[in-house]
């Protein structure tokens, strides 16, 4: 047990949380005796006799897919009939017949099977392995992909193979024994697996016998419910996990409504998932986290939620909607014109309902469903492609409410979030894209999934990172990574005397939180220049105190971007200003003179950066001891990139110049440049 982060961690808490986790210890200790050991009889009373499921979707829509969408959840269902599917950075291969949910494929530990559930501490790699790729599976992601191929296809084959699964995992997992018991959120989002399971194996023979007439399905679904009903995070954990678990609960409740307790679990749940939602929301529609995957996350669990409360006849209300909508302009204007949304923050790449392969991009049939239930409003980009999800989403309900005050214009600031963007609209290849970040730290006392990354910026031209944010890579089990993913010096950022912005007390608890203001701003709808102004205080802390001043104007005619960085202090510091270039950019580096190319369907772009003199350059590329130097493309995996480090002392009257320029398509250099490309290092390997 480490003692000082759950005092740092107990730091962190009101005295009604304190009180809440009491009574979650009390039923913890309570439930002991109710666990069932694998293998032992769960003698749980269930009905007899439950209402025939009610299926609201047509399977004539199957016909309205796209070919390319068919073919690419068909190829995904049959690798993950002969047991093969990806989760995070790597392929399970051995998910057919009988798995074993308990393998961590990262280190070949297992996690355990048999203990109840709450003497687990998941926290601990070296007891349960990196847990996410233990909990990963049983999501159940795999067979929702598969259901939607026999839905779509009407061959068995995939059906009887989610069956098996399901049964395995029903066997494997009696309630309270193992890993699988110790955290509400997978069980809310595999809840919402198991409901479109259900609904797309509707036309199948045998789905009646593996789920309304199956006392183990309706055991095993009853203490799903049970357990959210009573262990609700709350207080300083209330982030997307209480999203989640609502949202799990609450769709289970409308799409099985069989037992005594359902009605008041739905409205209970309902209550909490529309007040969290808004609490968890900014006015601007983005995400409080201030992480750009747990908005897309979110947003899915949300549309799953409600989709589930229209077709049922307990729609969640006009609140609930509204913030939805917001939610979705929101994405729609923060992407770049490839589509792409930010890298803000933490990422693990969680989804809350997948019908598609897991490669798939989320974005573009999200704006699609938001297209159709809101509206698209003129400025949002294009959402051609539709997926399974969406289509069968816009058959379960009539139409959400008509949302007034949306945004006339595609808004290039987000005030509450602080996130500005700076555009120089081109077509396609030209099109550059920067966000600069002024906004709080995190959600909550916690701030789990924020960075050290104030003051930080991500620049993109063509939807190609030039200025990449590394993003996450890991939560568990490495912690140097983890640290060094979260930290300032893994962000496009300036460091002072060696310490981040912000303190940690942990992979996601920070002590003390530098704190953001806009200073200026100008010309971000139109005009020759776009300018933006901030500052932060995270190094007041120092002796003495710094405030760090940042300045990033874009000219918009000459594809030019200047980053001006100055230190309000006393007296110099050390510093370390970095520039992390994207995976796809390839760098020369002499004095203080960069010069980047990168490839693309049109030929080879070029860029060059001016750095500031007076600091010694450095290009650092897949360095492992301190790490630096990399970039994480999904959660679990790491790649080599390069990092322009500046190392020196900076004295209080002096700003630290970098000017970036960006060769337009045509001028675009023709010659690469080129250097030797380091292994690509996968978790586990390296």
């Amino acid at each position: 047990m480490n003692l000082v982060w759950y005092a740092r961690r107990l730091s962190r808490m009101s005295p009604a949380e304190v009180w809440g986790r009491l009574g979650d210890a009390w039923v913890k200790q309570r439930w002991r005796r109710r666990q069932v050991q694998p293998g032992g009889v769960d003698d749980l009373p269930v009905p007899d006799a439950v209402p025939d499921f009610a299926s609201p979707i047509d399977p004539a829509v199957a016909g309205s897919l796209p070919d390319a969408v068919r073919e690419r959840i068909v190829a995904a269902a049959d690798e993950a009939v002969a047991g093969r599917f990806r989760f995070f950075d790597r392929v399970r291969d051995d998910l057919n017949g009988d798995p074993d949910w308990f393998l961590d494929p990262r280190t070949g530990m297992r996690a355990p099977q048999a203990d109840y559930a709450f003497d687990i501490d998941y926290r601990r790699a070296e007891k349960v392995g990196t847990v996410k790729y233990v909990w990963e599976p049983s999501r159940h992601h795999q067979l929702t992909v598969m259901a939607a191929a026999y839905f779509i296809t009407g061959n068995e084959i995939y059906a009887e193979a989610v069956a098996r699964q399901l049964r395995s995992w029903w066997r494997n997992n009696p309630f309270l024994s193992g890993i699988h018991w110790t955290s509400g959120i997978e069980l809310g989002v595999r809840l919402i697996s198991w409901v479109w399971v259900r609904r797309l194996l509707h036309g199948w023979d045998g789905v009646r016998l593996l789920f309304d007439d199956n006392p183990t399905f309706l055991r095993q679904l009853h203490h799903h419910q049970e357990f959210l009903a009573e262990l609700v995070s709350h207080g300083s954990s209330a982030n997307n996990h209480v999203l989640a678990e609502e949202a799990g609960q609450f769709a289970a409740c409308c799409a099985f409504p069989y037992f005594p307790e359902t009605d008041g679990w739905r409205e209970r749940s309902a209550e909490t998932l529309v007040r969290e939602l808004r609490a968890q929301t900014f006015a601007s529609g983005i995400n409080r986290e201030l992480a750009s995957s747990y908005h897309l996350f979110v947003l899915e669990l949300m549309l799953a939620a409600a989709m589930e409360g229209e077709a049922s006849g307990h729609p969640l209300g006009v609140d609930a909607w509204v913030t939805v909508c917001r939610m979705s302009d929101a994405l729609a204007a923060m992407v770049d014109g490839a589509g792409r949304p930010p890298r803000q923050g933490d990422g693990d790449d969680a989804r809350g309902l997948l019908l598609d392969a897991a490669e798939a991009e989320p974005v573009t049939p999200l704006l699609s469903i938001g297209a159709t239930l809101f509206g698209a409003c003129d400025w949002w980009p294009a959402a051609e492609e539709e997926d399974l999800r969406s289509l069968l989403w816009r058959q379960m309900i009539e139409g959400a409410p008509r949302i007034e005050g949306r945004p006339a214009a595609r808004p290039n600031r987000f005030d509450d979030a602080g996130i500005v963007l700076l555009r120089d609209d081109g077509d396609g290849e030209d099109d550059i894209w920067c966000r600069c970040d002024h906004g709080p730290h995190g959600f909550g006392p916690l701030a789990a999934h924020g960075h050290a990354d104030a003051l930080s910026v991500e620049l993109r031209c063509g939807g190609v990172d030039i200025l990449a944010d590394p993003g996450t890579y890991t939560y568990q089990g490495e912690q140097q990574w983890r640290s060094y993913f979260k930290s300032t010096i893994g962000h496009n950022c300036l460091e002072l005397n060696g310490v981040d912005q912000s303190v940690s007390g942990g992979s996601f608890l920070w002590m003390k939180t530098a704190r953001s203001e806009l200073i200026s701003l100008e010309g971000l709808e139109s005009g020759e220049t776009a300018r933006w102004c901030a500052a932060h205080d995270g190094y007041g802390r120092l002796k003495p105190g710094a405030r760090h001043v940042r300045t990033v104007t874009m000219h918009r005619g000459q594809r030019r971007i200047v980053l001006e960085d100055a230190i309000e202090s006393e007296a110099a510091h050390a510093g370390r200003l970095a520039f992390h270039l994207g995976p796809d950019v390839t760098c020369e580096l002499q004095d203080d003179v960069a010069r980047l190319s990168w490839q693309t369907a049109a030929g080879t772009r070029a860029a060059t950066m001016w750095l500031p003199g007076g600091l010694r350059w450095d290009a650092i590329r897949g360095q492992n001891v301190p790490p630096l130097g990399w970039y994480s493309p999904c959660f679990g995996a790491k790649t080599p990139t390069t990092t322009l480090v500046g190392v020196g002392e900076i004295q209080e009257s002096t700003t630290l110049t970098t000017e970036i320029v960006i060769e337009p398509l045509a001028r675009a250099v023709v010659d690469q440049v080129t250097e030797p490309q380091a292994e690509v290092c996968l978790p586990g390997l390296n």
